[in-house]
């Protein structure tokens, strides 16, 4: 069983989601792909993983790094956890390429190289924004391009953090250019 809760962000509401092992969801509203994966038969809660949630959006959102992270129960293809994991790993308040992470799963495979598209794919459909932070990834050409939840938020995101975005430019064009919030 899922259970969602909303948590008023300063970006809007956020919807979360969770089952008993952890988070499964956590989406902006009228984002890209809102609760593409919430099951159908949820319903209102707070279990524990959605309460860790709220404390962890908290701390974020007041400008913090959190030093803690909630359950997380990630669902995807082997090829997403791999990349999202990898997303995991990303600093607080660096950012990557969709490159970097092409080169770091084919150094893990043993091969000579990995698709930047799929891994932007993969990135494009992390279900736990934020959390697993898909904001921190850029486009090669110094871009702030592919965010889900728009790019407005990607930029808002990056500058909470404290990253450098002075060398990052915001695409005119695309599909997740901007948000309304």
């Amino acid at each position: 069983m899922q259970y969602t809760k909303t948590y008023d962000s300063p970006l809007g509401e956020i919807l979360l989601a969770a089952d008993e092992q952890g988070l499964t969801g956590l989406w902006f509203d009228k984002e890209k792909y809102f609760a593409r994966n919430l099951d159908p038969e949820h319903k209102r809660g707070d279990p524990p993983a959605l309460k860790e949630t709220c404390r962890w959006l908290d701390v974020y959102f007041s400008g913090r790094e959190p030093t803690f992270t909630p359950p997380l129960h990630i669902i995807g293809t082997p090829f997403q956890k791999e990349v999202w994991q990898i997303l995991l790993q990303i600093p607080y308040g660096e950012t990557v390429t969709y490159g970097d992470i092409a080169h770091k799963i084919a150094s893990n495979r043993g091969v000579g190289e990995m698709s930047a598209q799929a891994v932007g794919g993969a990135v494009g459909h992390n279900e736990i924004s934020i959390i697993i932070p898909c904001h921190r990834v850029v486009g090669a050409n110094g871009s702030l391009t592919g965010y889900a939840g728009g790019v407005d938020k990607k930029n808002f995101l990056l500058r909470l953090e404290g990253a450098d975005i002075s060398k990052f430019s915001i695409p005119t064009k695309g599909t997740a250019i901007k948000s309304e919030w």
